[in-house]
């Protein structure tokens, strides 16, 4: 099967812009800036290339679903929304204020947020939820939920897993922001989540595993969904914890920050391959 060109430089370009908010976002109370630039990449490529969704069709029952299930990820989904039209990019500005609603998780009253999420593990059996009543009506919307990997400690995944086998749920998948990281430690070293891709496939899945920064590899997953007739569909996207700014990749430490506005303008200038004056990975504080 042939997959449509796409055009990876309007892709990375896009996506640079979203690490530019969530950046602008880690500061005057922070964000979890770690994990939501470890998704950026998989969440710009929905919206674009795999999602039927748009500012003109958020209220349309034959539009797709995305559901974000590891929900302190939602810088990265604010950030999309703003380049891609569903929200204004300058109430980015009104994140943690009380006069807004763009806080640290995401809220329906955002235009295209479809539900609330933050407690781990519940979004998996919403989307399965939704993709059944698709399946009753007939529809052809297609039904994308994200989970962390540290989020799949929750035993509702493995649940939820299961169910949307036993109803054949074909029209749903699984993304796992695999950035092998559950908070402050490694994933490995909590409680360990490899084989992944086997256990996915024992529990009946179509899995695929990419790497999730790769805009070619991400083509040509979700090109080929879904993957089996009736099989749930999980696709692994291994990505970097901290992705754009080397002082902070891979980091433990680099959970959720507060950064100080001169160390978001330090920040900005590494995402962008500028020397750095100020800034180490030394220096650098979690407040």
């Amino acid at each position: 099967m042939q997959t449509e060109v796409i055009s990876v430089e309007n892709l990375k370009s896009t996506a640079l812009k979203v690490r530019e908010h969530i950046i602008k976002m880690s500061t005057d109370g922070g964000c979890f800036v770690g994990a939501s630039l470890s998704a950026a990449d998989l969440i710009v490529y929905l919206y674009s290339e795999f999602l039927d969704i748009t500012p003109e069709n958020l209220d349309d029952p034959n539009r797709d679903y995305l559901f974000l299930s590891k929900g302190h990820d939602v810088p990265a989904l604010y950030g999309t929304f703003a380049e891609l039209g569903l929200i204004a990019p300058e109430r980015l500005k009104n994140h943690l204020s009380v006069h807004d609603n763009i806080y640290w998780h995401p809220n329906t009253k955002i235009p295209g947020i479809e539900f609330h999420s933050g407690s781990l593990g519940h979004l998996p059996s919403i989307a399965i939820g939704v993709a059944m009543d698709i399946k009753i009506r007939g529809g052809n919307n297609k039904v994308v939920c994200i989970t962390g990997d540290g989020e799949l400690n929750e035993g509702t995944c493995w649940e939820a897993i299961l169910v949307a086998n036993a109803y054949q749920l074909d029209n749903l998948i699984f993304v796992v922001d695999r950035n092998h990281f559950q908070a402050n430690m490694p994933t490995e070293e909590l409680i360990p989540l490899e084989p992944l891709h086997d256990k996915f496939a024992s529990f009946g899945a179509s899995v695929r595993r990419i790497d999730g920064h790769d805009f070619d590899e991400l083509h040509i997953a979700f090109s080929a969904f879904p993957f089996e007739k009736g099989k749930v569909n999980v696709v692994i996207a291994d990505t970097v914890r901290g992705k754009g700014l080397p002082s902070i990749e891979r980091r433990a430490d680099r959970w959720f920050c507060n950064f100080t506005a001169a160390e978001v303008d330090d920040l900005l200038k590494e995402l962008h391959g500028e020397h750095l004056t100020r800034l180490t990975s030394e220096t650098l504080v979690v407040r």
